[in-house]
């Protein structure tokens, strides 16, 4: 546990993606393989199941600690996570435990199979031997709560620094419902896998956000096209089947089941770059349909009948089993037109077509109108363009709309994570509907250091009520909301549902009684929705 402890130190404190994986591949290369298994596990959510609750250890620690429920529970407020607490007003431990990662995992299995007092002397006797990191990691495996700042694409970079395999092998390795108690480090990740070349999908070719539209040059050399509000993937048909992969190499093959059919229809050795699309009456559906599946396994009837799948496609990376990648966008699309210009209509493949304009003006125009078609903007590729590797600068463009935006009243705040556990930066927003507040989204993201510090010191002042880690506080400040998208939603007091909300400034010159109101938020998703 004090390798894993010290691994969890490093990941943590930096927000460098650069250090967090020399910090993981350091350790992959020494700890022992089961270690190294249960940590990938770990942080790809392959935690283990809670075995005690929240309130019993909340319980359990108060009496440990020798504090009254109330100033643990002002303790809490504080810092913001049940385990960080813990970890903090327990008394020094008088014991020591060199067990490892692997071994405190089968203790806390063990103690899903005692009663409530041979559970509590258990989990006691555990905090009397771990120093504070090591408990705070402890406890968050207690309750099946343990999430860190890391990627699965960071843990697969550090594993091929860490052993010499690609990553999208390793990618493709660790995908499926695998447990560490069902496999082992060498059955895992040092064994070949046979399928992985056929299922090894390009890396994608991303685009900057466009802000000079006159740098471009003449527009006759520009292919324009929609940027479609789905999920950007990968379709491959190899060796007589099919594989789906996301941006961030997720294998999503059996989420979209309906995709299966393109197997038939597409020549062996094609692969195509695309936006996976609720798409229904020949038009996509609203990002919130295509939601509801993604995280799911499996998929249930009702729902592939009321939000199924198409891909838009984009560009053609592999014809006929050749890589095509260095070919000029031009002639990868004729291919690509091609290559799908016999499917049936009914299968779920379109061509995201190109559009026509004669100056940058008409092109204006067409982006002015993404909204309407369910289009977050627009993408412009250079004609001659290669497909290349990540993100480049100056053949691919993509141009999106401005944000919705919205200023609302900020009434609820939470700190936040990591380096900012001792800021209050997640924030509830309202808008008025009469005399009364309707909260409506949480924002975390957009303000400055600067800012968050002063809000946070405005919070601590000014605290109405405590709700464990929230605190109400009077409705004084208004922030200017942008959102990408909004859907109506039953499950919102407010009715609605913003997608990607982000805080644009903090409205210091503009009174509460100018924010806008609930009417304000149907109106817009009438207009938008």
């Amino acid at each position: 546990m004090k390798d894993f402890a010290a691994l969890f130190t490093r990941v943590d404190e930096t927000t460098k993606t650069t250090v967090k994986t020399a910090a993981l591949a350091d350790y992959f290369r020494t700890a022992s393989p089961q270690d190294r298994l249960w940590t990938i596990a770990l942080f790809t959510g392959r935690r283990p199941k809670r075995v005690i609750t929240a309130t019993k250890l909340r319980e359990w620690a108060a009496q440990v600690a020798g504090l009254p429920d109330w100033l643990f529970e002002e303790s809490y407020g504080i810092a913001g996570d049940l385990a960080e607490t813990i970890a903090l007003v327990l008394p020094e431990a008088k014991q020591t435990n060199d067990a490892s990662l692997s071994d405190w995992i089968d203790y806390i299995k063990s103690l899903a199979t005692r009663d409530d007092d041979a559970r509590k002397a258990g989990i006691l006797q555990a905090w009397d031997s771990l120093e504070p990191t090591q408990r705070f990691l402890f406890t968050k495996l207690l309750t099946g709560g343990f999430r860190i700042g890391v990627s699965a694409k960071l843990i697969t970079r550090a594993l091929a620094q860490a052993t010499g395999q690609p990553e999208a092998e390793l990618t493709h390795k660790l995908m499926g419902n695998w447990t560490p108690d069902s496999v082992t480090w060498d059955t895992l990740i040092e064994a070949d896998d046979p399928t992985a070349d056929l299922s090894r999908p390009y890396p994608f070719y991303l685009a900057y956000q466009l802000d000079d539209l006159g740098a471009l040059g003449p527009p006759s050399n520009w292919h324009a096209e929609r940027k479609w509000d789905g999920i950007r993937g990968q379709l491959i048909i190899r060796g007589g089947t099919h594989y789906l992969w996301s941006r961030g190499e997720d294998l999503m093959t059996d989420r979209f089941p309906e995709l299966a059919q393109l197997q038939d229809f597409l020549p062996d050795g094609t692969v195509i770059d695309g936006e996976v699309l609720a798409f229904a009456d020949d038009k996509p559906l609203s990002f919130n349909a295509l939601q509801k599946r993604i995280g799911r396994k499996t998929v249930p009837r009702k729902l592939l009948t009321e939000a199924p799948v198409i891909i838009m496609a984009y560009d053609l990376l592999e014809h006929q089993g050749q890589d095509v990648r260095k070919h000029p966008l031009q002639a990868r699309r004729e291919l690509l037109e091609s290559t799908i210009a016999e499917l049936p209509q009914a299968a779920p493949l379109r061509l995201s077509k190109g559009l026509e304009f004669q100056n940058w003006d008409d092109l204006a125009a067409a982006r002015d109108q993404s909204r309407a078609v369910g289009a977050e903007g627009l993408m412009l590729k250079h004609r001659d363009s290669p497909y290349l590797s990540g993100r480049k600068k100056g053949d691919w463009w993509k141009w999106k709309i401005d944000p919705l935006t919205i200023d609302a009243i900020m009434i609820y705040a939470q700190a936040g994570h990591g380096r900012r556990a001792n800021l209050f930066t997640d924030y509830t927003f309202a808008v008025r509907n009469g005399a009364d507040l309707v909260p409506f989204t949480k924002a975390y993201s957009g303000l400055t250091d600067k800012e968050f510090r002063a809000i946070t010191a405005w919070v601590r002042k000014n605290t109405l009520q405590r709700f464990g880690p929230v605190r109400q506080v009077p409705p004084t400040h208004v922030f200017e909301i942008a959102f990408e998208g909004i859907q109506a939603s039953p499950r919102h007091k407010s009715g609605v549902a913003l997608r990607f909300p982000r805080m644009l400034r903090w409205r210091q010159d503009k009174p509460v009684a100018e924010a806008n109101t609930l009417d304000d938020l149907k109106e817009m998703l009438d207009t938008y929705g």
